[in-house]
């Protein structure tokens, strides 16, 4: 019997892909917990027509993010934290500090989720590195320094 997974499934199928399981498995498992329906005709034309809606929404995504990475590149945040005279900072420089600088000195709007910096914290004076991750595979690199307030 064939389904549409509605959802991934573990050790059988992404979302949105068609697979042939058997019918008791799909009767009993599948399709009573809502993790897939049945390829019906209609079901498979109503299917094709949400990749493609899915596809032109992704495109125009892709377009979105590969922008901004473009924009990101050559973009160097300041982030003020207070030190000590050793150059040591009290408390860390995060990625949620990053993105509020961000928005501030330059409007954009990124996601804290979507900043990973490179090591695990930042926690003397000086200049960094970020990678900001917008979308599957797109990634901008800012830097970003950190100084004494």
């Amino acid at each position: 019997m064939q389904v549409i997974l509605k959802q991934d499934v573990p050790n059988l199928g992404y979302a949105h892909e068609i697979i042939t399981v058997k019918a008791g498995y799909a009767r009993n498992y599948l399709i009573p917990k809502g993790l897939a329906i049945a390829a019906t005709p209609s079901n498979r034309k109503v299917h094709t027509e949400n990749m493609k809606q899915k596809a032109f929404k992704e495109q125009k995504i892709v377009k979105e993010s590969e922008v901004l990475a473009k924009a990101l590149q050559g973009v160097t945040v300041r982030i003020g934290a207070k030190a000590a005279e050793t150059g040591k900072i009290y408390g860390s420089v995060n990625n949620i500090q990053i993105s509020e600088a961000l928005k501030s000195q330059f409007s954009y709007d990124i996601d804290r989720k979507k900043i990973v910096i490179d090591g695990e914290s930042i926690k003397e004076l000086g200049t960094y590195s970020a990678d900001v991750l917008l979308y599957k595979g797109i990634k901008a690199t800012i830097h970003f320094e950190v100084f004494a307030e």
